[in-house]
């Protein structure tokens, strides 16, 4: 039985339903699709709660079936067709079997272009692989490895975190590849996770993208502002969370998970009431925590990205973009130097479009450049 956290504010990792807030209609509709065959594709902003909520469905199905087999894998940091095989591999290889001569055994069946070296985890005695893949066997290894998830004989499902990478990747080939394997496979079924939304729905909704229409899509919005205080509430005992506090939180964050739980779990760790005086001090460390990391990311960009950066800041939300009011309010160069500008701000998700218009993504980074002078 898992011990009662010393903080209740989970800022990263996922524990249990207890220290989950809500996403109870998305949960069970993702576990309706999952159990019935179907292949989902979850779509929103970063740090909205996306990795909490696969891990909540994953946690709910191995909880009805104990056998179930439940895999995640981030592919954010891949780069290439390459990288994204040998992460795919070591996630999957070694998992359809409890018992280690079992797993190995399966893996020597269907894995030949691969050179696998398994070991076992001393406490646990999993195997664990590790992979050398071959540039020239890329696409036999991947072949391979989905020969080895056909063959599992109970449930088994796999999410794909940062899917839009591989719309990135210098090979072409990688999403009709995946395709075709994928839907071959009748036990396993995935949920293909992404935050670049645009590059999402293109993937899945353009007619000439390889996954056009494979799956059910499903964008999740900010949890429900009452929901959201009542399990905050619920948590910060024995102390009282007053609601102007969490209310005043969650509308300057505009109900993101990641940055009410980083704020809620610093409030929590300090002594006392929670109150405005106390909000603002967290904010204010949260800031310059990440100061350093701040000034490496504008380092790398020329003075007119920067100077772009600081006004969407200052403004919050930019809805008309090149208008000659905001461009001579800021002082910023012609339209068309806004327009490059922005270009290369939005592909490196600096800068996020919402429905409202363009925002600073990293709403911590967006306070910071507001204290900055021109």
């Amino acid at each position: 039985m898992k011990t009662q956290l010393d903080n209740p504010f989970l800022d990263q990792g996922y524990e249990s339903p207890r220290y989950f807030c809500d996403r109870e209609a998305e949960t069970a509709g993702m576990i309706s699709a999952l159990k019935n065959g179907r292949n989902l594709t979850l779509i929103s902003p970063r740090r909205m709660g996306k990795t909490g909520l696969i891990k909540n469905v994953f946690y709910k199905l191995r909880e009805q079936q104990p056998d179930t087999i439940t895999l995640y894998m981030d592919i954010f940091p891949t780069q290439n067709q390459s990288e994204f095989v040998a992460l795919f591999a070591s996630t999957v290889l070694g998992q359809l079997d409890s018992a280690p001569q079992r797993a190995m055994s399966r893996i020597g069946k269907f894995i030949k272009s691969i050179r696998p070296v398994i070991t076992l985890n001393e406490l646990s005695g999993a195997p664990k692989v590790t992979i050398d893949i071959s540039s020239t066997n890329e696409q036999a290894s991947l072949g391979e490895i989905f020969d080895y998830l056909a063959s599992a004989d109970r449930p088994c499902y796999i999410a794909i975190d940062e899917f839009q990478q591989v719309a990135d990747y210098p090979e072409k080939g990688l999403e009709a590849a995946l395709r075709t394997h994928i839907q071959k496979l009748h036990n396993v079924h995935f949920i293909f996770s992404g935050s670049r939304q645009h590059v999402m729905q293109e993937m899945f909704v353009s007619a000439k993208r390889p996954f056009y229409h494979s799956t059910q899509l499903l964008h999740i919005a900010p949890i429900d502002k009452g929901k959201y205080y009542e399990f905050a509430a619920g948590l910060f005992v024995p102390r009282r969370l007053p609601e102007e506090v969490f209310s005043h939180i969650y509308d300057t964050f505009e109900g993101h998970t990641w940055y009410i739980q980083a704020i809620l779990n610093r409030l929590y760790s300090y002594s006392g009431q929670p109150d405005i005086a106390a909000l603002q001090r967290a904010v204010e460390q949260l800031v310059a925590e990440n100061t350093y990391y701040f000034e490496n990311v504008l380092a790398a960009y020329p003075h007119g990205s920067v100077r772009l950066l600081k006004a969407i800041a200052r403004e919050g939300v930019v809805r008309e973009i090149n208008s000659g009011e905001f461009i001579a309010r800021h002082r910023l160069k012609a339209a068309s130097s806004v327009n490059a500008s922005l270009r290369k701000l939005l592909d490196k998700e600096l800068i996020y479009r919402s429905q409202e218009g363009y925002m600073v993504y990293d709403r911590f980074m967006a306070i910071w450049l507001r204290g900055l002078a021109y």
